[in-house]
């Protein structure tokens, strides 16, 4: 079977790239090519075991300048990897250039009165969490600590707040970046406009960013709950928590995983509730374990937002995972939606391991014009996984039916990189807009993650 997007190169673990990269004198501390000790541990993504010819660990805009011009003289494609957990694998390559973000790490808080925080592109999410902590501060950041700020802030960013505090690209206030051409400037609401909106949704396109500037929101303990049900095949508890979930506080956000358990599923519910106070955590919780599906298990605790997005989670990542993902954001979860998903779950032959994020509150604030991440209407995100030897056309046909009742898709969360992928996450005029700016800012595709329709 031919590798699809995410299952890797086929080629062996000790396998080099058959071109070679001609390291610039600039780069030469920074470079690390195949034979380097550190090569193994930095050659590929969580998905997807890469050969590139080199990666460099850029230490500003400079090397990122520097790199671009090499790759484009020699012929290379280039890679951007800030943490290499995309599930595309795109952040890595076979016989090009990667240039490394991991050493733009910074975190620090600018102004304590604003809550503007300084956020490098390679810093890990669990690192940002535990320094801001500090200052009881947090920024809404994904749900692994393992992920890095910059494929996660220029995407969109659903997080363990996102209820309460919105995307992540909702609180983005500016951001330095390198273009194509090697060009360094900054961007925010009145400097590159257009570019500032392009950041915040479809970034990988227009440039490279090596920092951000973020708005973080007051944070001490939260509510942290786990619940799991008996999954019904009618879908009737998921529904019970898509419902629970579209009435609830915007303090309350939470993730829900379907999970084997024996010959059946559960549904296992993990909570985040923004409040320290533990009578209001409670009555936040209180209709998810209220309905006719009552949870099987139940435990609830104060914990610190660190607890979730942990720097412990970080390590190196060395494809060990291989995985085609795709995605679909639901203007609600329907019952005939609902029982969709159960189905790519409970399939016999290739059944999916199916994720599904709650969304609304915050997010859906947003005018859908306010940034390139357009969906602004959807209620949840489901997304559905499938493992070797199972590939991206054995997905498509396993998701079809839930597709056909959403409105889109989050990019982070596709493992494709075509035209259609393109189309669902940024429809319509989002789309030609998107398009219109890569173009201009990356008139030969040299950054581009997609193919646009």
């Amino acid at each position: 079977m031919t590798p699809g997007p995410g299952l890797g190169t086929g080629l062996g673990p000790g396998t080099a790239p058959a071109t070679a990269f001609a390291v610039p004198a600039a780069l030469a501390e920074r470079t690390v090519l195949p034979g380097d000790p550190r090569y193994p541990l930095l050659r590929s993504t969580y998905t997807t075991v890469a050969h590139p010819a080199a990666v460099v660990l850029v230490r500003g805009p400079g090397d990122i300048a520097a790199a671009l011009a090499a790759a484009r003289a020699q012929g290379l494609p280039v890679s951007v990897r800030s943490g290499g957990h995309g599930l595309s694998g795109r952040s890595s390559n076979d016989g090009g250039v990667v240039i490394d973000l991991s050493r733009l790490d910074e975190v620090r808080v600018v102004d304590g009165a604003t809550r503007l925080v300084r956020i490098g592109a390679g810093a890990r999410w669990g690192r940002v969490a535990s320094t801001l902590a500090a200052h009881r501060l947090a920024v809404s950041s994904g749900d692994h600590g393992n992920v890095a700020a910059g494929g996660l802030a220029t995407a969109g960013g659903i997080g363990w707040l996102a209820r309460t505090y919105g995307l992540t690209v909702d609180r983005v206030r500016a951001v330095e970046l390198v273009l194509a051409d090697g060009t360094a400037l900054r961007a925010d609401a009145t400097h590159h406009p257009d570019l500032f909106w392009a950041v915040r949704g479809a970034g990988a396109g227009v440039g490279i960013v090596t920092a951000f500037e973020i708005e973080a929101m007051e944070l001490g303990d939260i509510g942290v709950a786990q619940l799991v049900f008996e999954a019904d095949p009618a879908g009737g508890a998921l529904a019970q928590w898509a419902s629970a979930m579209a009435a609830a506080p915007r303090t309350l956000t939470s993730a829900a995983h379907l999970l084997s358990n024996g010959p059946a599923l559960a549904l296992s519910v993990t909570v985040a509730v923004a409040d320290d106070d533990p009578d209001r955590v409670r009555e936040a919780l209180g209709p998810l374990v209220a309905g006719r599906h009552r949870p099987l298990q139940a435990t609830a605790q104060l914990a610190p937002y660190t607890a979730l997005v942990s720097s412990a989670h970080e390590h190196a990542n060395t494809g060990r995972q291989p995985v085609v993902s795709t995605n679909s954001l639901l203007p609600e979860l329907t019952r005939d939606a609902a029982r969709a998903v159960m189905a790519t779950a409970g399939d016999r032959h290739r059944p999916a391991f199916v994720q599904l994020r709650s969304l609304g509150g915050a997010i859906n604030d947003v005018p859908a014009d306010a940034t390139a991440y357009a969906h602004r209407t959807a209620q949840v995100l489901a997304q559905g996984n499938l493992f070797p030897p199972h590939g991206p056309d054995d997905l498509h046909r396993l998701w079809t039916p839930v597709r056909e009742l959403g409105n889109g898709s989050y990019v982070n969360f596709e493992s494709g990189t075509g035209p259609g992928v393109f189309d669902r996450a940024y429809p319509g005029a989002t789309g030609a807009r998107v398009r219109e700016l890569w173009r201009r800012h990356d008139p030969d595709g040299v950054l581009r993650p997609l193919t646009p329709g």
